[in-house]
């Protein structure tokens, strides 16, 4: 169970593992109160004669949403990634003249889900095929009221909820008369589409307080921000291009507002998405390019550009026949430590992964009731080239606690591999008239999410296995052994170029 943030950040919650010596082991920890969340505070006294270690980390309590531009010029195969960071871009700024009109709806099926295949994001020259696989810890929690059942449209309408007993047993859910996208996975919310995939990790100790539920906040957000990317999407046409911090921040405020006075839920969670949309092709003229080779060498970008990426010069996007100029683009969106990673499974690389955010050991920076966190000053946005093939991973901790990142690239690839070879029996089948044609993409990346997730679930239930978890702990002073049973929620996504 990972710890809240308490306001400001007075110092480090309490631990049941944590060991003080001298002085400081005797002393009593004071109980501070924020909003009814009580936090043990160490007095002065005690912790200056502490022995608790925490990693050097800059604070980012004030800092601008970061964005940066991954060049992939040597795959990232090792599993930390490199210490040096490029420095923060300040925030874009947009100003509004008089009351601009509301944004159209986004269109949804006939379930009531975010339809990108037949929406706003249908015309785009890449898409994703993707596949979920959850494992909970424990049994989620159901949303409490007004969440749970949809609001009464007239005042004929029966008071009695017997006739929706069935959307209740799907776990249907509503916010403001609609639906609530994505799914709840234990303390976890998950999210998957065309164009976009996400994963929140909600902080389980709110499951002690008596109006904590950290499952709602991570689904509220989950389902706002994914409302708002879409959104964005039909309001600008043609023009668009994504600004995940924007509609991520639009979340979070919509998700307070949600939450607050009458209903009175407290909760916090990470949050990891990775958008997918495209840009022109830029080729070095002093070398082949990337794709033509084959290799994981990519061309250098620039940061200064006359059209926007993946537009032309007048601000439309690529005509139809300019589909081989283009290539897909990545935006990484990432606060806390869920993770989203790109493998490629040809040659079995990490090409890819996101940075995880902390304030100290098990305490990751976190949205909600008592956290300083806000998008708008700690959301990190990276641009990340990716090729048609590559597989796209939106991760709670659940997973990275319980395999390191070349195990998960071995998994991958592997379940892709698999995959492949089944795929290619059941074409010869079709070819012989012994077999009809019914096997999907999305059937096969659905099974790279399975193969992924009982990977993790095999760590997180040996009491004796060595995880990442273990080690970071060991290396915190603490005594951990074995794997970390937590939620365990995979998001896979393949890269396809759309050709409905």
């Amino acid at each position: 169970m990972r710890r809240l943030v308490a306001a400001r950040l007075l110092a480090p919650a309490s631990h049941a593992r944590l060991r003080l010596r001298g002085a400081a082991a005797t002393t009593a920890a004071a109980p501070v109160s924020h909003s009814g969340i009580a936090t043990h505070v160490l007095p002065p006294s005690a912790r200056s004669t502490a022995t608790w270690r925490c990693r050097p980390r800059p604070s980012q309590d004030h800092l601008p949403a970061q964005k940066r531009q991954i060049h992939l010029t040597t795959p990232l195969s090792q599993d930390h990634p490199p210490s040096s960071s490029p420095s923060p871009s300040p925030p874009s700024t947009t100003t509004t003249t008089g009351s601009a009109p509301p944004p159209p709806p986004p269109l949804l099926d006939e379930d009531g889900k975010l339809d990108s295949a037949a929406g706003v994001f249908s015309n785009l020259p890449f898409r994703f095929d993707t596949g979920i696989a959850l494992f909970a810890k424990r049994t989620p929690r159901p949303f409490p009221p007004p969440y749970l059942s949809p609001p009464s449209g007239s005042f004929s309408d029966p008071l009695s909820t017997h006739d929706r007993s069935r959307d209740r047993r799907r776990r249907r859910a509503y916010v403001g008369g609609h639906l609530i996208q994505g799914l709840t996975n234990g303390d976890d919310a998950v999210f998957a589409s065309d164009c976009f995939v996400c994963a929140n990790d909600g902080v389980g100790a709110w499951s002690t307080r008596p109006r904590g539920h950290a499952g709602l906040w991570a689904r509220l957000i989950l389902h706002f921000w994914a409302t708002a990317l879409f959104e964005d999407a039909a309001r600008e046409g043609a023009s668009y291009r994504p600004d995940p911090v924007a509609c991520l921040q639009r979340a979070y405020e919509q998700t307070i507002e949600a939450t607050g006075p009458p209903n009175d839920w407290q909760g916090t969670t990470t949050a990891a998405g990775a958008q997918l949309h495209y840009r022109r092709r830029r080729r070095n003229p002093d070398h082949t390019d990337d794709n033509d080779k084959g290799t994981t060498t990519a061309t250098t970008t620039t940061t200064t550009q006359k059209p926007l990426e993946g537009q032309t010069s007048d601000g439309n996007a690529a005509a139809e026949g300019e589909g081989d100029d283009v290539e897909p683009l990545l935006y990484v969106t990432n606060l806390g430590d869920s993770q989203v990673m790109v493998v490629r499974p040809s040659t079995r690389e990490v090409v890819y992964k996101s940075t995880e955010q902390w304030h100290w050991f098990d305490c990751p920076r976190q949205l909600g009731t008592n956290s300083p966190d806000t998008p708008r000053n700690c959301a990190v946005v990276d641009e990340v080239p990716i090729r048609e093939g590559d597989v796209v991973l939106a991760m709670s901790d659940g997973v990275i606690d319980n395999l390191w990142a070349h195990e998960i690239a071995d998994k991958v690839s592997e379940s892709v591999e698999s995959w492949r070879r089944r795929r290619q029996r059941v074409l010869a089948a079709v070819a012989e008239g012994d077999h009809d044609d019914d096997d999907d993409d999305r059937d096969g990346i659905q099974f790279v999410a399975e193969e992924l997730m009982e990977a993790a679930k095999t760590i997180a239930l040996d009491p004796f296995a060595e995880s990442p978890f273990m080690e970071h702990a060991i290396e915190e002073g603490l005594a951990s052994v074995g794997g970390k049973l937590d939620d365990i929620s995979v998001v896979a996504a393949i890269c396809r170029r759309n050709d409905r």
